[in-house]
């Protein structure tokens, strides 16, 4: 059965997208804990992060990477931590999240954004 994150690939669920390559999507999460907070996953299904060959693994920290200079530039915080959890959904992924304190990592602070403010903040690193 495909992820969540396959359909969105595939264009089955839409989402708010920040980049695009071959091999990697960056979108916006649904339930920020900052905003700006974006998931950058490889387009292959592969549920668990350390299952990804070596090669897809650092690409997928090349192209975070891209990503995260990208928010940077258009959301105001100190750096962007990074954090796998790997639970919520069974796809590698990876969390990007604007932040200016180590408290700014919690995902008890996560809480849905509207359609509005993911498109705002969307078209603000896209452009």
């Amino acid at each position: 059965m495909p992820s969540l994150f396959t359909k969105i690939v595939k264009g089955e669920i839409p989402c708010y997208k920040i980049m695009e390559d071959d091999h990697y999507l960056a979108f916006l999460d649904l339930r920020p804990i900052n905003p700006g907070h974006t998931l950058v996953i490889t387009k292959q299904e592969i549920s668990y992060i350390f299952d990804v060959d070596d090669d897809l693994l650092t690409g997928l920290m090349v192209f975070a990477k891209k990503v995260a200079k990208k928010i940077t530039a258009k959301v105001p915080c100190k750096r962007i931590g990074v954090m796998v959890a790997g639970l919520e959904v069974p796809h590698c992924h990876i969390h990007l999240i604007p932040m200016n304190a180590i408290k700014d990592l919690n995902f008890a602070n996560a809480k849905p954004a509207t359609p509005e403010e993911l498109q705002a903040m969307a078209q603000r690193i896209n452009d």
